[in-house]
């Protein structure tokens, strides 16, 4: 898959393609039916298809300070949309100027002049341009002058997930706020992942016998909320069964929150300065705080057998 950085990365040559516009944070399964609607289309063409994104997220620059909780960052989501079929992925910086374009200014410079549009495949609630005063209407209206065709998805998947609510990120970052990593898997159709640096900490789980690995996420990622998870950390492509804590650590009186990793049974990892991705699976427990050091350690115990028994049933249904 291609990937470019700004409309002027994008070949001169570049002909014809089938493009779809959003942020697509999560690529969730929603988003997967709309970009999945795009690869088939161009395939049917016999041109590439095109997913357009955007850097920073749009809310940022519009209302500095509002940036939503990422649910991956724009390597995982390129990674996500290669395993989809995507030709080429375009990253557009977004400023304080490119919000300024109107919807007619964002179809002629970047869907005209530069990617060609033979066809569009949006959802139904797309907006773009100027104050998000575009919508699919106008866009299928510019089509008949600009020699493209427009093709609404349905993003509308459900399952037991938010009680049933339509799939979308922000229900996503809301069950990974809530600790519900199970629902948000539902929804993205594979665990939350955090990734982020191994640091040093307090290396208390070594003395305790049970080394983690303390990553330090990547700049706004969704953090489940404080507890215990069942998961996987993985490293250089090993993806190994983990317990996993998020929190202060309230047994040492802690004030800073952190997501540490314990690989099961691995106590000869070195992982520091190593970039790690952390996958989470399901809820083992909330944060306690025990009445000795002995009874933390018996939950520990229990915590990574419990987490061994949830990946371990994981890998025999998947």
């Amino acid at each position: 898959m291609q990937r470019w950085r700004g409309l002027e990365d994008i070949p001169q040559d570049w002909g014809r393609s089938v493009v779809t516009i959003g942020s697509y944070d999560g690529v969730h399964r929603g988003h997967q039916l709309i970009i999945g609607r795009a690869v088939e289309r161009a395939r049917e063409l016999g041109i590439p298809s095109v997913v357009v994104t955007f850097d920073p997220h749009p809310s940022e620059v519009v209302r500095p300070g509002s940036h939503p909780p990422l649910l991956a960052p724009h390597h995982r989501r390129a990674e996500l949309m290669a395993e989809l079929g995507v030709d080429a992925l375009l990253i557009l910086p977004f400023t304080t100027e490119f919000s300024q374009l109107s919807p007619a200014e964002f179809i002629a410079k970047v869907l005209v002049d530069r990617l060609h549009a033979k066809a569009v495949i949006e959802g139904p609630n797309f907006r773009f341009g100027h104050k998000a005063a575009g919508n699919v209407a106008f866009l299928t209206e510019l089509g008949a002058t600009y020699d493209y065709t427009v093709e609404v998805i349905d993003l509308y998947v459900t399952g037991e997930a938010g009680g049933g609510q339509p799939f979308s990120s922000t229900l996503t970052r809301r069950l990974i706020a809530e600790g519900d990593v199970a629902g948000a898997a539902e929804v993205l159709g594979r665990p939350h992942r955090v990734e982020g640096i191994v640091v040093r900490g307090a290396q208390r789980g070594r003395e305790l016998g049970f080394p983690t690995a303390n990553v330090e996420p990547l700049p706004h990622t969704a953090i489940p909320a404080d507890g215990v998870y069942a998961g996987w950390l993985e490293v250089d492509g090993e993806s190994m069964p983990a317990a996993i804590s998020v929190g202060t650590n309230p047994q040492f009186d802690g004030t800073e929150r952190t997501v540490e990793a314990y690989a099961i049974d691995r106590v000869d990892l070195d992982l520091y300065g190593l970039h790690v991705a952390v996958d989470f699976l399901a809820y083992v427990r909330g944060m306690l705080k025990f009445d000795s050091i002995d009874d933390l350690l018996v939950a520990m115990a229990a915590d990574v057998k419990r987490a061994g028994e949830l990946t371990a049933a994981y890998a025999r249904t998947h």
